[in-house]
């Protein structure tokens, strides 16, 4: 497999777009090629057999992309499809969950008692974060809690005003997330609200981004199968299955610039 291929990123929408960009912040020399699907967003509300469908329809989209490795930039896609991904593509492409690298460091950290986690409702109930973090130590102790008006208030813009302040404060002052040391923001979407989220908590919480974290994972596995790409990399791709303005003009929010987007209609 050749270093110059792409990264494949996807989600149910466009907040996947946060990974994309720490992605692309820390690896400028490598194409992307994003897929957001947009008809069937939010997952959130999706079951585990419409989320899985729907996750193995467009990784054979990126595949036939070329891509070099699939990132899969939703939390619901890595708790309901990712084994089933790897299990039919995993031969012809490494996989990359949103989940494994947060709980993979916080383990390895050793610091924390207790860990909350915010995310959407569907993340919630899979319990995914709870059931890996029980494997890999069952001393640390993990507190979720649902946060479903999180996403699309962010989506609708609004964030770092009085709206956000009151509903994020809501949630956070929940009973589940007393007395916690780190809080994990299960959804991409979040690391938008990072500032106001470590408001809350006034240093007192550490604020993990996941974004960050997964795009230096993507680094790390790149590096270690020798698919880091030395050269400049080609034009960025953004897709998405379902086309509006609004989507468009939301992407600068996600991405950090301004981006075009073309339909690709892959459930027609």
């Amino acid at each position: 497999m050749s270093s110059s291929l792409p990264i494949g990123i996807f989600d149910s929408g466009i907040g996947g777009l946060t990974v994309a960009n720490a992605i692309r912040k820390i690896l400028p020399n490598e194409q992307l090629i994003y897929f957001g699907d947009t008809v069937h967003m939010p997952y959130g509300d999706k079951s585990p057999e419409a989320v899985k469908f729907y996750s193995l329809k467009i990784a054979k989209f990126l595949l036939d992309k070329k891509c070099k490795v699939i990132v899969i930039a939703c939390n619901t896609a890595s708790a309901h499809a990712y084994h089933e991904l790897v299990h039919f593509l995993g031969d012809q492409v490494p996989i990359i969950n949103v989940i494994d690298p947060v709980v993979n460091l916080m383990v390895r950290k050793g610091n924390d008692k207790k860990i909350g986690v915010i995310g959407t409702k569907s993340t919630i109930r899979s319990d995914i974060y709870a059931r890996k973090f029980k494997a890999a130590n069952p001393k640390i102790e993990v507190s979720s809690l649902a946060t479903p008006l999180l996403a699309p208030m962010i989506e609708e813009g609004f964030f770092n005003n009085n709206i956000s302040k009151t509903v994020i404060n809501s949630y956070l002052s929940s009973s589940k997330l007393k007395k916690i040391n780190s809080l994990i923001l299960a959804c991409t979407h979040y690391p938008l609200i990072k500032d106001e989220i470590s408001k809350f908590y006034n240093g007192s919480v550490n604020i993990l981004n996941t974004a960050e974290i997964v795009a230096q994972h993507v680094e790390d596995r790149l590096r270690d199968l020798k698919l880091l790409n030395e050269g400049p990399g080609k034009r960025h791709q953004f897709f998405v299955s379902d086309y509006t303005p609004s989507f468009e003009k939301s992407t600068k929010l996600f991405f950090g610039e301004k981006i075009n987007l073309t339909r690709e209609a892959i459930w027609d």
